[in-house]
């Protein structure tokens, strides 16, 4: 078994991309759902879903936050990954 069980949500997915696509020129929505898609292929058991009713009762200082906080709750993560 592996160190780590990586976790997402396609709302971590649809930001990272929105990210890239406004800062990045030579990147198109194609190649980026390409590697989503790969992404969700490569680990399994990588996206958690259910955890939206929990937003709503989480305070952060980013509220844009809660959704990534939620899902950790909801699968039991023992650890977030952030990225600056």
């Amino acid at each position: 078994m592996g160190l780590f069980r990586a976790k997402w949500t396609d709302q971590i997915h649809e930001e990272w991309i929105s990210n890239l696509l406004k800062h990045r020129n030579d990147l198109t929505l194609e190649k980026l759902t390409r590697t989503k898609n790969l992404m969700n292929e490569a680990v399994p058991d990588c996206l958690v879903r259910g955890y939206e009713p929990l937003i709503s009762g989480l305070d952060l200082p980013d509220k844009d936050d809660c959704h990534v906080l939620a899902a950790a709750i909801h699968c039991n993560a023992a650890a977030i990954s952030l990225s600056t």
